[in-house]
């Protein structure tokens, strides 16, 4: 299954009977799936519906739902207030001898409120259950429109984050292989450090002071990081690979990335480990800002 970032939009419009009808969607970084719906007053039975769909589709993303319907005007009938007609053509009748009693205008019974009202005609449920049809089949084309776009996003990303992985075992090795590492200069470094503290005449019984500087020498060692971190390389490699909505998971292991970096730096006795963990972690605060736009 391939990657899919979490930013993508989609629209689809489409026409069933009278109504018109448009879906258009739009999806942004999130820590989980976030729905929130816009459906015009008379769909608001859906909303269980595009959920669900939604659902089966991502499992990540802050994504807006806006749904527009409109019915065509030619649909307008004319709905007459027979009470109030009845009332207004008694009133007439009552004042015969003080009004002029010359016959109602149309023109006139439309300017009084409430005698003709003009709305859409009453929905059938036949028309209601092919409208409702049509326009969730159309949320389902925008839906695959949306997955098309993101997982579009997520081979892009795919190619950045892979390279980003490469870098990181490349300083990895770099580091690894830094002749500051090797056992002879070690050595002669531990050996000047005492050289100097024993010539400075101080009264150091000398089984301690090696003892504390054989401590000190394990402290510094970066042994274990090194390995984590190529373990760490592996099981994103095997991520990727694997596809899905893995972000979280990612973004865990560009944690524990940063975390095996930090603690070279801290340790580094050497310039050379020193600038090349910095780059390490300039590195991966790039990969940990690509994986937060993965599913």
């Amino acid at each position: 299954m391939p990657l899919q970032s979490m930013t993508g939009f989609a629209r689809c419009e489409g026409t069933c009977g009278r109504y018109r009808w448009a879906w258009e969607l739009r999806s942004v970084n999130g820590k989980g799936l976030d729905l929130r719906l816009r459906l015009p007053t008379g769909t608001e039975h859906l909303e269980t519906e595009v959920r669900r769909l939604t659902a089966e589709c991502f499992s990540r993303g802050n994504m807006q739902i806006n749904l527009n319907v409109s019915a065509s005007e030619a649909g307008v009938e004319t709905v007459i207030n027979q009470n109030a007609l009845a009332a207004i053509l008694s009133l007439r009748d009552q004042l015969r001898d003080v009004i002029d009693p010359a016959p109602l205008r149309l023109d006139t019974l439309l300017s009084i409120r409430g005698i003709v009202d003009f709305r859409e005609p009453e929905e059938q449920e036949g028309e209601r259950a092919a409208r409702d049809a049509d326009i969730l089949a159309g949320l389902q084309l925008a839906l695959a429109e949306m997955t098309a776009m993101r997982a579009g996003e997520g081979v892009a990303l795919y190619r950045v984050l892979q390279e980003q992985i490469d870098r990181i075992e490349k300083l990895t090795g770099e580091i690894e292989a830094d002749p500051s590492r090797s056992v002879a200069t070690i050595t002669a470094r531990l050996a000047s450090q005492v050289a100097l503290v024993m010539d400075a005449g101080s009264m150091v019984d000398q089984d301690r002071l090696y003892g504390e500087v054989a401590l000190l020498a394990a402290k510094a060692d970066i042994r274990e990081e090194i390995d984590r971190l190529r373990t760490h390389v592996v099981a994103a490699r095997d991520l990727l690979k694997k596809g899905g909505p893995v972000g979280r998971k990612l973004d865990f292991l560009s944690q524990e990335f940063n975390r095996e970096s930090n603690t070279i730096c801290s340790k580094s006795n050497a310039a050379t480990v020193t600038a090349a963990g910095i780059e390490l972690k300039v590195v991966i605060d790039q990969f940990r800002e690509q994986v937060q736009n993965l599913e």
